[in-house]
C-alpha cells in the first residue's frame, strides 16, 4: 500500500496540494570518498511481491517457498537483500496491507517453518531479508480493532482514531464526520459505527483503521512485533506509509485547494483536492522514528550478526523534507528513507537529473542515498521513460544511473527483464479495488504486479503450474523471460548483471565520491565516481536523447589529471573503443569508463 499512487502526474500535485517549494541550500559535499564497510551502504535491494514471484503449490499465487527456489538467480543476479512486500495473515481487501496478524504467515504464503527455511536459504547465500511493515494501520479484522469497535469502554478503544463526529455526530437524521478528511482511496476517511454510535479514521481503505499513535500502548505493541521478526533474523524492515502515522489532535479541517481528484490527483474519485498538512507529515512522527531506531540498533541479533536497517516509503516534496527523514545532522532515524523525488520525477531530463542527484548528495548531511525507479504502486518505469521505440536503451540508461551514482540502489522483480506494465482493458478484470472504484480514469495497480516472467513455457512462463494465476502473465512474456535474456549477450537483464557486479568490484562505484561533469549540458548527463588514494576513478556518460550527441568532458572538474580512459561498459558497439573522454554518444547510449593511472 503506497502513501501516493503516483502517476505521471502526481508528483506535481503533492507539491501544490503540501504548499512546499524546493529547496537548494547546500549542507554537505558529495565529491569526497567515504570507506564504509556498512552492508546497506553498498547494497541492491530487490523487492518481491510475493502473490507475483514464484507459485510451488500449483493455486495461482506466489509463496515463500517460490522465493526460497529462486534465491539461485538473485545471487547470480548480484542482490544482497529482498525486500518482501506483506506475507502476513490478511484478509487482503490491499493485498496484505491489511494486517490481521502481525507475528505469523498468511496461510496461501505458507507457514512460518517455511519462513525460516527462507531465511536459512538465503543467509547461505549472503542474502539478507527484509520485511514490509505496515505501522499506520491494521486490517479492520484484526483482533485489536474488533475490541476497540465493540464499546467505547473498550480497553483497546483508544488504540485507534475515534471520532463522535460533527454536532453530536448526526445532520437531518444521518451520521456526519468531524471533518473533511479524505481517504486516499476515495470519499471520507471516517467510518461510522452504529454499534458505539462514532466513527473511526481511516486514511486509506475503510478496512485499514488508523492506528493512534499518540497511545503509547501502541507503540509499546508495534515495537513488538518488529521485535518478533528480529528475533527470526530479519535484516531490517521497509516501512509503509511511514509519513502518515500522526494525525491532527484538534481533527481540523484541511484546507480546500479547489477542483477535484478527478482532474488529475492521486485518485480519480472526484474528491475535492485537499492540503494536506494535518494528515501526514506531522513532526510527532520523528520521534517515533527516533525512538524506533534506538530500538532497532539496540536489538540482540546473534544468529544473524549485521546492521539493522531501516528503509522508509518517503514520498516528499523536496529534499530538505527528505533529509528530515535521516534525522538531519543527527541522522538519528531512518538510514535510508526512499528518494522517490528522483526516480518518479517521469521525465527523461539530463539537467533535471543532474540537479535531483546533486541535491540528495549535497542536501543530507552525508547520509546515504536511496534512489527508486520502479515499485508495485507505479506504473513501471518501462513506460514511464520509454518513447515506444528505444525502450530497452532507455531501460538501460535508468540502470545505469541507478547502480553508478552514489547511494543504495533498490529495485523491484521484472525490472532487470523490462517487464511491462498490463494495465487491465475491462472493469470486469480489475483485482485492485481502487481500479474498480475509480474505473476508467483510475485502473488500479494490477498493471504492475503482473507474475515474474522466468520462461517461454507457456500459459504461465514458468510462474506457475495453474490454469489460472491471481492476475494474467503478460502477453510478452515468450520474449521477455529470464531464460531468454540470459541467453543474450546484450539482453537488459545482462546488462543489469554487468552492471551490478561492477559496483560489487570497482571501489570508485562502491564506496567514491561523486562530481558532475559538463553541467550546463541539457542532453547529456556525465558524472566522475571519485576513487579512494590508489583506486581508478569511473567516468559515466549517459545520453537522455534520441539524436547522436557530441562530449569532450573535463576530468579537471573533478580534480583528475589524468585524460586516458578505458572503455568498462556500453550498450553501444561504437563506444567500444574509446580512450578519451572526447566521443559521440549515439541515442540513448549509455557509457562507463575507467581513468588509467600514469
Amino acid at each position: 500500500m503506497n502513501f501516493k499512487i503516483f502517476r505521471t502526474f502526481a508528483l506535481a500535485v503533492y507539491l501544490a496540494a503540501t504548499g512546499l517549494a524546493a529547496q537548494t541550500t547546500p549542507v554537505a559535499s558529495g565529491s569526497a570518498p567515504a570507506i564504509d564497510s556498512t552492508w546497506w551502504k553498498h547494497a541492491v535491494i530487490y523487492e518481491i511481491y510475493p502473490r507475483s514471484f514464484q507459485d510451488t503449490n500449483g493455486d495461482g499465487v506466489g509463496d515463500l517457498n517460490g522465493i526460497t527456489q529462486r534465491l539461485d538467480y538473485l545471487q547470480a543476479l548480484g542482490v544482497d537483500a529482498i525486500w518482501i512486500s506483506p506475507m502476513y495473515p490478511s484478509p487482503q481487501v490491499d493485498f496484505g496491507y491489511d494486517i490481521s496478524d502481525y507475528e505469523n504467515v498468511d496461510p496461501q504464503y505458507g507457514t512460518l517453518k517455511d519462513f525460516d527455511r527462507l531465511m536459512e536459504e538465503a543467509k547461505k547465500r549472503n542474502i539478507r531479508v527484509i520485511l514490509d511493515m505496515v505501522l499506520n494501520h491494521t486490517s479492520d479484522k484484526h483482533k485489536w480493532f474488533v475490541e476497540s469497535a465493540s464499546s467505547r469502554t473498550n480497553a483497546k478503544r483508544d488504540w485507534y482514531v475515534w471520532s463522535n463526529g460533527k454536532d453530536g455526530g448526526k445532520a437531518g437524521g444521518k451520521p456526519v464526520p468531524r471533518n473533511n478528511w479524505e481517504s486516499l482511496f476515495g470519499g471520507s476517511a471516517w467510518e461510522y459505527v452504529p454499534q458505539t454510535k462514532s466513527f473511526y479514521y481511516h486514511k486509506f481503505y475503510k478496512q485499514q483503521p488508523d492506528l493512534n499513535w499518540s497511545n503509547p500502548a501502541v507503540e509499546k505493541a508495534m515495537f513488538g512485533t518488529m521485535q518478533f521478526w528480529l528475533n527470526r533474523g530479519v535484516a531490517g524492515y521497509r516501512l509503509d506509509a511511514i509519513p502518515t502515522l500522526f494525525e491532527d489532535p484538534k481533527l481540523r479541517d484541511e484546507p480546500v485547494l479547489g477542483g477535484t481528484n478527478a482532474q488529475g490527483g492521486t485518485n480519480a474519485q472526484g474528491d475535492p483536492k485537499l492540503k494536506e498538512i494535518y494528515t501526514t507529515n506531522l513532526p510527532q512522527v520523528h520521534d517515533v522514528m527516533r525512538r524506533m531506531r534506538s530500538m532497532v540498533e539496540k536489538y540482540p541479533d546473534a544468529k544473524y550478526p549485521g546492521d539493522r536497517v531501516l528503509i522508509g516509503e518517503t514520498y516528499l516534496p523536496n529534499t530538505a523534507e527528505l533529509d528530515k527523514w535521516y534525522g538531519g545532522e543527527k541522522k538519528d532515524e531512518l538510514q535510508l528513507p526512499m528518494d522517490l523525488i528522483i526516480g518518479f520525477s517521469n521525465k527523461l531530463d539530463a539537467s533535471r537529473f543532474r540537479t535531483l542527484i546533486t541535491e540528495v548528495q549535497t542536501q543530507v548531511h552525508g547520509s546515504q542515498p536511496l534512489l527508486v525507479f520502479d515499485n508495485h504502486d507505479n506504473i513501471r518505469s518501462w513506460e514511464r521513460y520509454g518513447d515506444g521505440v528505444h525502450n530497452v536503451e532507455i531501460a538501460k540508461l535508468i540502470a545505469a544511473m541507478l547502480f553508478t551514482t552514489r547511494g543504495t540502489a533498490l529495485m523491484y522483480y521484472g525490472q532487470e527483464l523490462g517487464m511491462v506494465t498490463s494495465t487491465p482493458t475491462r472493469v470486469e478484470d480489475v483485482r485492485d479495488p481502487i481500479g474498480r472504484t475509480g474505473w476508467p480514469k483510475e485502473k488500479g495497480r494490477d498493471g504492475e504486479r503482473t507474475p515474474m516472467q522466468w520462461d517461454a513455457t507457456p500459459p504461465q512462463a514458468g510462474f506457475s503450474t495453474s490454469a489460472t494465476t491471481w492476475l494474467p502473465v503478460a502477453a510478452n512474456y515468450k520474449t521477455v523471460n529470464v531464460q531468454t535474456e540470459l541467453a543474450d549477450p546484450n539482453s537488459l537483464l545482462n546488462w543489469h548483471k554487468q552492471l551490478i557486479e561492477m559496483r560489487r568490484k570497482r571501489d570508485a562505484v562502491r564506496d567514491g565520491g561523486m562530481v558532475m561533469l559538463d553541467t550546463s549540458n541539457p542532453s547529456v548527463l556525465s558524472y566522475v565516481r571519485t576513487a579512494p588514494v590508489g583506486h581508478h576513478n569511473i567516468v559515466v556518460a549517459l545520453n537522455m536523447t534520441g539524436q547522436p550527441q557530441k562530449i569532450s568532458l573535463d576530468l579537471k572538474e573533478a580534480g583528475i589529471s589524468q585524460t586516458a580512459i578505458k572503455t568498462l561498459l556500453t550498450d553501444d558497439s561504437s563506444l567500444q573503443g574509446v580512450t578519451t573522454t572526447s566521443m559521440t554518444l549515439p541515442p540513448f547510449a549509455s557509457w562507463v569508463g575507467e581513468v588509467q593511472m600514469q
